[in-house]
Order: C-alpha cells, then structure tokens, then sequence
C-alpha cells in the first residue's frame, strides 16, 4: 500500500474513533443536563468532589415500615418530604403477602438474609477452619449428616415460629464468621413433638427470622415513596441525619421524621412506642443503594431510572451493577483493601457517588 493511502487509512480510523469518544460524552452531558468534569480527590468524608455530573439529581426509596404503617403516618411522612423540597414521583403499597413470596426483604437485607433464608447449608460459604475451631467437628461431617441448615430450614425443621428460634438462638452456641454471617448450634425449642425436641443444628443468622417475621404478616404491609430532589438544595447527609433522623428515634433531631414519630406515636396510630429496630421509617443511604432498592421492592428497570442510566452511560455493565446492588466486598481504592460497596458510597449525593463507582469499576477490572 502506497504511502500516503496509509497515512489517509488511519487519520480515518483515528477520527472515527474521537467522534465515537465525542458522542459518549455528549451522549452522558445530555443525560446529566450539563457538562462532565473528572473530580480532584475528595476528603476523607468523600464530600467535596465536583461532581462528573453535577446536576444529576438525588433518588432514593423511602418506605413506613409495618409497625408504623398507618394513613397518619404516612401523610406526616409525605408532608415532610414535599416541605423539604423533596419530589415525590410514586407511592405504593406493598403486602406482607407479596413479601413473603417474593423474598422482598430477604433482597433488601440480602448480607444476612442469605445465610438465613436464600441460600442452603450446602451453598453457604462456611470457613471450615474456623468452623472446627469453633465447634469441635468438621463442617464436611455436620453437613453431610444433614445438621446444618438455614434459619427458614430451621423454623420448619424444629416445627417452631420465628419468635421461639430467635428464643433458643439467645441460648445457643453462636460464632462470627464474618460481617452479617454467624453460625450457632440450636437446641430444637419445640418440647411438643418428641421427634424434633431432641434435635440439635446448625443454624445460621437465626435472629433474621425476627426480623423478617415483622414485614410478612397478613396484616403487614408497607408503604413506599419513590423521591428525588436537587443535591444543590439538600445534601444526602442532611436528608438522612435531619431529615430522616438516625437510626435511633432517641437521637434524632427534633422535626425530623424518625422523631415525629417517636413523638407522635399514638395520635399517629402505632400500637407501640418506636426504637432503634422498629423506627418508622426506612430511606435510602446513598443513591446506588436507592436504584438497588427501586430495582428489588417496585421491579424498576436499570436502564430506565435516571441514576442507572448514568451509571451504564459511564460504562458500567448492567450485570455489574445487579450483582453489586447486593452489596458485595470490593477492592477499595488507596490502599484500603477489600471492602462493602454500599459502605463506601454512604450519604454520597448522585455526582459524587456515580464518580465514586466509576472509580471501583477500575479498581475491580474482573467484574463485568
């Protein structure tokens, strides 16, 4: 080939590909209504970053959990959205019913939910040595003999309620194994049927059941608010620590909605006072854990939820953002080794937290 048709071939190949690199970026600047900038690091709160989209507007999930599903509560909770500048796009309501079923609870607290009610013994990644450090017996012998099972195998083993395994779980044998994951030998509770009062299991994330129990009632239900609001007017940390409250009513600021209900409590219909397990209410703590939760509780498409779409715009792949909304561990960057996505992403507003998992996508190349 002649010189110069070399020189023409790739000029050629080399515009076609700034063009191809133009629209991607004019591409994700539409999305996000303005320009996109890289961010200069951000401080040790991860708070200051200029956003790479820095109108990308926050969404969250907010819903009333059961014990305080009430139509007071839920207008007070409404009021208090809208009056903060905070836009409500949908409301419903979910059934315990529906829960039940579709494991929507088990999703949401999928790190502990796992080993408690989706996952078999045999599928649970248990750490054999610390296992027969712990017990005394090999995990392959416990499993084989079919004395280990999940919390919900438990409940239908011991033929017991959830109340009464969380009971015989207070009085068990219990071993950490890692964040969200623990292992106990569980006495059957049941002293009615002979055949399973002298059983003895490995049981694991027992408590969950509890916890579960509260959410998939016949008569429970919750109810949800899709929201967004402009990070420029209210900060995630605001709509979460004033707004919202911590997770202790007791703490939370006055006006704030945890602590309208621990107030208010009786006018608004609860049977019972509020605390740190049963607060009221529920909200998203970053914006991906808002698209995660969106994706799990109302079958909301990636693609189409705004924050989701700029996330595959950045060129995250959608299975990647699936299997992260489950909050895995990742490599953290700056050294700090593995670590939980949802973590490190905690009271992010919408620019700096889509900055932040561009930045874990690089970190974690294997991921898809």
């Amino acid at each position: 080939m002649p010189k110069s048709s070399t020189i023409l071939t790739v000029s050629i190949l080399a515009l076609i590909a700034a063009v191809a690199a133009s629209w991607k970026m004019g591409n994700l600047e539409s999305m996000c209504g303005g320009s996109s900038t890289r961010t200069p690091p951000s401080d040790e709160n991860n708070n200051t970053n200029t956003n790479t989209c820095s109108s990308l507007k926050n969404s969250a999930f907010v819903f009333v959990k059961p014990h305080a599903n009430t139509e007071a509560t839920q207008k007070m909770v409404r009021t208090k959205l809208t009056e903060a500048g905070v836009t409500i796009l949908s409301e419903c309501d979910v059934s315990g019913k529906v829960i039940d079923e579709k494991k929507l609870i088990d999703q949401h607290y999928y790190a502990i939910a796992s080993k408690a009610t989706i996952l078999p013994a045999s599928e649970i990644p248990v750490p054999a040595e610390k296992f027969q450090e712990a017990f005394g017996e090999s995990w392959e012998k416990a499993l084989s003999e079919g004395r280990a099972c999940n919390a919900m195998q438990a409940c239908e083993e011991f033929k017991c309620s959830p109340s009464e395994l969380n009971k015989a779980w207070g009085d068990a044998k219990v071993v950490k194994f890692g964040g969200g994951f623990y292992c106990g030998l569980v006495k059957s509770p049941s002293s009615s049927d002979s055949s399973s009062s002298s059983k003895e299991l490995y049981v694991f994330n027992a408590f969950f059941m509890s916890m579960r129990e509260k959410f998939v009632g016949a008569n429970d239900s919750i109810h949800c608010y899709e929201v967004e609001w402009n990070a420029d007017k209210l900060k995630w940390e605001a709509f979460r620590g004033e707004l919202l409250g911590p997770t202790d009513p007791n703490d939370a600021p006055a006006g704030s909605i945890r602590k309208t209900i621990l107030e208010d409590w009786k006018e608004l219909g609860l049977t019972a006072e509020p605390n740190k397990g049963d607060n009221g209410v529920h909200a998203s703590a970053s914006p991906f854990e808002g698209l995660a939760e969106k994706t799990n509780w109302l079958g909301a498409s990636i693609k189409e939820d705004t924050f989701g779409k700029a996330l595959l715009d950045a060129g995250l792949f959608e299975e990647t953002i699936k299997e992260w909304s489950v909050d895995p561990r990742v490599e953290l960057p700056n050294g700090e080794g593995k670590g939980s996505v949802f973590d490190a992403l905690e009271d992010m507003d919408a620019g700096a937290c889509l900055d932040k998992l561009i930045e874990l996508k690089s970190l974690n190349q294997d991921v898809q």
